[in-house]
């Protein structure tokens, strides 16, 4: 199951590493040309979509889902390939299909530019100044293909584990270093990253499944899956279809249930352990419920979790059995844990908000902020991340601290606000300090109105600089009270319409 994505760029020799990779490892190698032509016979129209990145105006909602059946239907053959042997795959981005899979190795390659230009001279048989244009192009063209398909540029280099510069170095010797890498314990299967492919794999068939139904095939559905939990979120305009679902997925194995729920947005909600019981719960529920939203809920294990009653060293978790040596084996046991124990309460709350009618799935990772990002979709958009307890096994000034960090570091990452689970009532929901300050506010407006009718003629003279004669003086004490005046009547107007709102349930 052990996957290499190798990004590479035109002329750059990828093709040539990935294929020599392949054979010191005795695997199977694929590449972006045959993925192509097995979207292609899927009757995927990929050329439309090739050409949308260079017509955005072409691009509209049957272009979008299009777009996402192709996402899934490449996800879905990376992974039946790689549950069966372990593959080299080299193209464009493809790690980005694998979001969330602790081992996979991704790798990019460069090379000179000089280097390229050489290349496209030898084998296109091109001039200097034609094999020049032609790269510059292809590239440009591989960087729009990046950020209309995944939303991400290709050569931000913090994506990659890897970075293979073949300008001094040949590929031979390149693909020795990185059969050595592959041996890494960071880059092992464990039961964690097995289950995580699994349930990608699993999604994945299911959004291909609707495609293909001729039914479902035009709607936008999202797709999450969680030990055979089919969670299917859709919009309101696609309500129609939803009666339909689960024909569409008849022909999909090792699904155990499949939940539908309607939703105008998702919400994301991260913790490291999930009570249904709590008011946190309750507030996402009730926000979700509000807005009509899917919640999406991710449970976080740091990294950096120590056991200190075990000793296990800063970046491990202690699965030791008793008696056994419980040495650091640099990264192997991350995740040997069993997942699908409940003990994080991801199962029970993922229940609890499918009977809500607000479910949008859900996932658990052991890992650090870019981890999480990673992790996620990039095509769902997402009205608010809550951040709730993190950190639990450090003091309070240490989990309030980290916990900021990892905000600050995902609101960079997701264009939508980020807020912490104690604030998330306070700026979403109506509360009893809204209602104080809604009898404040609605107080103040109603004097300040009062006043205004009640000394029309005082206040038209003023304006009009008839009062304290004319002049510059009185031209002045017009524009200063029109400074003051004016934002004080905005705020007070302006916090009653939002409170007033705000309980209304209207954004």
């Amino acid at each position: 199951m052990q996957v290499i994505c190798i990004s590479r760029g035109t002329l750059s020799g990828g093709r040539d590493l990935g294929e020599r990779l392949a054979k010191n490892l005795g695997c199977v190698c694929l590449s972006r040309e045959r993925l192509i032509e097995a979207a292609t016979q899927e009757g995927i129209q990929v050329g439309k979509l090739e050409m949308a990145t260079m017509k955005p105006r072409i691009f509209g909602e049957r272009l979008a889902v299009e777009r996402e059946y192709f996402r899934a239907f490449s996800t879905a053959y990376l992974c039946d390939q790689a549950v069966e042997d372990q593959i080299v795959y080299h193209g464009r981005m493809g790690h980005m299909l694998l979001p969330g899979i602790g081992h996979v190795l991704r790798v990019r390659v460069v090379a000179d530019h000089q280097q390229r230009v050489w290349r496209a001279v030898q084998d296109l048989r091109l001039d200097a100044a034609k094999a020049r244009k032609y790269i510059a192009e292809i590239d440009e063209d591989r960087e729009r293909w990046a950020r209309f398909i995944y939303g991400v540029g290709g050569d931000e280099t913090g994506q990659f584990d890897v970075v293979i510069n073949l300008h001094h170095m040949s590929v031979e010797n390149a693909a020795s270093a990185l059969t050595a890498v592959v041996q890494l314990p960071d880059f092992q299967v464990t039961p964690a990253s097995q289950k995580a492919m699994l349930d990608l794999r699993l999604a994945a068939q299911s959004r291909v499944a609707l495609a293909r139904n001729e039914r479902t095939s035009r709607s936008a559905f999202k797709v999450v899956a969680d030990a055979g939990v089919v969670t299917v979120t859709y919009l309101p305009q696609d309500s129609r279809y939803a009666k339909f679902i689960s024909e569409a997925l008849e022909p999909v194995a090792d699904i155990s249930e499949i939940r539908a729920t309607m939703a105008t947005t998702g919400i994301l909600w991260i913790q490291e352990r999930f009570d249904s019981a709590s008011e946190t719960f309750q507030e996402v529920a009730e926000l979700a419920t509000k807005w009509n939203a899917a919640v999406d809920i991710l449970s976080l294990t740091p990294r950096d979790q120590v056991d200190e009653q075990a000793g296990t060293p800063t970046g491990s978790f202690d699965v030791s059995e008793p008696g056994s040596s419980g040495q650091y084996d640099g990264g192997v046991e991350d995740d040997v844990e069993e997942v699908p124990s409940d003990d994080s309460g991801v199962k029970s709350t993922l229940g609890a908000l499918a009977a809500a009618g607000c479910s949008g799935g859900g996932k658990i990772i052991r890992g650090a902020a870019q981890d999480v990002v990673e992790s996620l979709d990039p095509s769902p958009s997402y009205s608010v991340v809550v951040v709730g307890d993190l950190y639990l096994d450090k003091n309070q000034s240490a989990r309030l601290r980290m916990t900021r960090e990892l905000q600050r570091f995902i609101g960079e990452h997701i264009t939508a606000p980020v807020v912490g689970a104690d604030e998330l009532k306070r700026r979403y929901l109506f509360g009893r300090r809204d209602v104080v300050r809604l009898a404040v506010y609605l107080v103040l407006v109603g004097a300040i109105y009062f006043m205004v009718f009640s000394n029309q003629q005082v206040i038209l003279k003023f304006a009009s600089g008839q009062w304290g004669g004319a002049g510059v003086l009185a031209k002045g004490l017009v524009a200063a009270a029109a400074v003051v005046f004016v934002p004080i009547v905005a705020q007070c107007y302006g916090t009653v319409a939002k409170s007033l709102m705000k309980l209304a349930k209207m954004e």
